[in-house]
């Protein structure tokens, strides 16, 4: 891959987890952990906030406050302070904004947001000119100014102060097994988020990625039943009637055991010192309260690479090597397989295909929910999210909030994936996850 492609495609995807993580934790998270309705008792004299609070009692008086509502009742771990809580109100509209400006700034290498279409295989298919680059850069700066000063800050505040209790206890945790295919790949070969594996909460022993390790069960999904193999291996026939079936999600594994993937699993395994010390001086265990941490430190380096990608593409667009793309393995061979893998902000991806005459004969994908969010095993082995609802306190089943606290700090991506039963009755409950 040219070194300019590298970057360029490394500011492209850069740019969506830009969008990607305040996203997750104000508009699909800090809600379960706010009383919105503090706003209204508001009295400072802050005019933004006083303009916040206006219009948050304007659309309650009209019956408009959608998405700040419905919602579950706050339990003891809320924030009600109402500068506290307008504070974070007025940070929720802000990121609407900057989701916005992130998909911007995707688009102007990427050409289009949703689905880019400058990445293709070898390359990138744009050489951006001086007026494109001072573009991304300008608006660059304004959306890491964001993070740094805003989204970072906002989610350290909270989970040292009102939430240090959750921290503290690992609610949430799940299993102590952890997996990344890495992402961003770097000019000497190595990642900005590197691969790797740990087993039993071994901090330790950080051992190398090997993708043949990798297995998908469907024992207790809606697939009609194979052994479990290698991802390149599987097959995607659908058994709507089998027994013991609960799930249209596989369970991968890897050497057969579970394993959480994500923004944790990424921290733990790089091991920045930064994010490391934070967990020891505050005793904050793995979680749901340490993942939206491990969001918010992964986008500080982030931040950081992304400036210096943006300062060095022009040198290397007006080097003597300032090829776009390879083409030598542009055209595949009449029959053949492969593999892609890195982690997308939700976690582990990989996306196997084998081709036959020129045509696809098969092509299976392995999301990053499906190994938060797989059904139990051939071995009967819980998923990491169902593990991390284990013992969670739920005093009023129909006021769950720690449940939705947890199943959302994994940020799923699923519809029709995960059902709830309810132990007495046996019926499916519905709650709102998303």
């Amino acid at each position: 891959l040219p070194e300019a492609a590298r970057v360029i495609r490394n500011l492209i995807i850069g740019a969506m987890w830009l969008h990607n993580h305040p996203l997750h934790f104000y508009h699909l998270s800090a809600l379960d952990y706010l009383d919105v309705l503090a706003v209204a008792e508001y009295r400072g004299n802050d005019p933004k906030l006083l303009e916040v609070r206006d219009k948050i009692l304007a659309l309650v008086k009209a019956g408009d406050t959608a998405p700040l509502t419905p919602r579950y009742e706050p339990d003891e771990f809320c924030v009600r302070d109402p500068e506290t809580v307008t504070t974070l109100v007025a940070h929720y509209l802000q990121a609407l904004e900057v989701q916005a400006k992130a998909r911007k700034l995707s688009a102007v290498f990427g050409g289009k947001q949703p689905h880019q279409s400058s990445i293709v295989a070898g390359g990138v298919t744009i050489k951006p000119n001086p007026q494109q680059i001072l573009k991304y850069k300008s608006m660059l700066k304004d959306l890491v100014k964001f993070m740094r000063e805003v989204y970072v800050p906002d989610v350290i505040a909270l989970a040292t102060g009102p939430l240090l209790p959750l921290a503290q206890a690992g609610l949430g945790a799940g299993t102590e097994n952890y997996l990344s295919y890495g992402v961003f790949p770097l000019g000497d070969g190595t990642s900005l988020f590197k691969p790797g594996v740990i087993f039993n909460g071994q901090l330790n022993n950080v051992q190398p990625l090997d993708q043949s390790k990798v297995t998908e069960a469907v024992k207790h999904s809606w697939y009609k039943e194979e052994e479990a193999r290698h991802p390149s291996q599987m097959t995607t026939e659908f058994d709507l009637d089998k027994s013991g079936a609960y799930s249209f999600l596989k369970a991968p594994r890897y050497e057969g055991q579970v394993m959480e993937v994500g923004p944790l699993a990424r921290m733990l395994i790089l091991q920045p010192p930064a994010f490391m010390d934070f967990l020891r001086k505050h005793q904050i265990k793995p979680g749901a309260v340490a993942r939206h941490a491990a969001r918010a430190f992964e986008m500080l380096i982030l931040c950081d690479a992304m400036e210096e990608w943006i300062d060095e593409l022009p040198y290397l667009l007006a080097g003597k090597d300032a090829r776009i793309h390879d083409t030598e393995h542009w055209n595949p061979p009449k029959s053949g397989s492969g593999y892609g893998l890195l982690d997308a902000p939700r976690g582990a991806l990989g996306h196997w295909i084998e081709i036959e005459d020129h045509k696809i004969k098969n092509y299976q994908m392995v999301v990053p929910t499906t190994w938060n969010f797989s059904p139990r095993d051939e071995k009967g082995n819980r998923g990491p999210a169902e593990s991390a609802l284990i013992g969670v306190p739920v005093p009023d089943p129909d006021n769950p909030i720690n449940v939705v606290r947890v199943v959302r700090s994994y940020d799923p991506c699923l519809s029709c994936a995960v059902h709830l039963i309810e132990a007495d009755s046996e019926k499916v409950r519905q709650f709102r996850v998303g």
